[in-house]
């Protein structure tokens, strides 16, 4: 039922049925606008990952960035490896991925705030 003039709009209203009254009026407008911008149509959808999977992905790398070091670390000093600088790059590495996790940590929930202080 589609809200033609303030009678169906009125209808509408004394049914108490806010959800579907605001879930129709978005299904109402929503379809009357195709909104596109250039650019952004997919974003950067990498095999068809979502947000969720990418972030997994993303720390399991940093995961395996720690544990690399931590290895490294480990045959410095028990004596099997003498390569010292191979063994500061590895914790350097994690260590630059663990700092960037925790900002992009901090943005995502930065705007989970502000999103939900928005009044709707």
């Amino acid at each position: 039922m589609a809200i033609k003039d303030i009678g169906s709009f009125q209808q509408t209203l004394g049914t108490g049925d806010a959800r579907g009254w605001s879930r129709k009026v978005d299904n109402d407008f929503g379809s009357n606008f195709d909104i596109k911008t250039p650019g952004l149509e997919g974003g950067n959808v990498e095999n068809g990952k979502t947000f969720g999977e990418f972030l997994q992905d993303s720390i399991g790398k940093v995961n395996a960035l720690q544990h690399d070091a931590n290895i490294q670390m480990e045959k410095l000093a028990s004596g099997e490896s003498q390569n010292l600088h191979e063994t500061l790059l590895a914790v350097e590495k994690a260590e630059i991925a663990f700092k960037t996790m925790n900002q992009v940590r901090s943005k995502v929930l930065d705007a989970y705030r502000e999103i939900m202080k928005m009044q709707i």
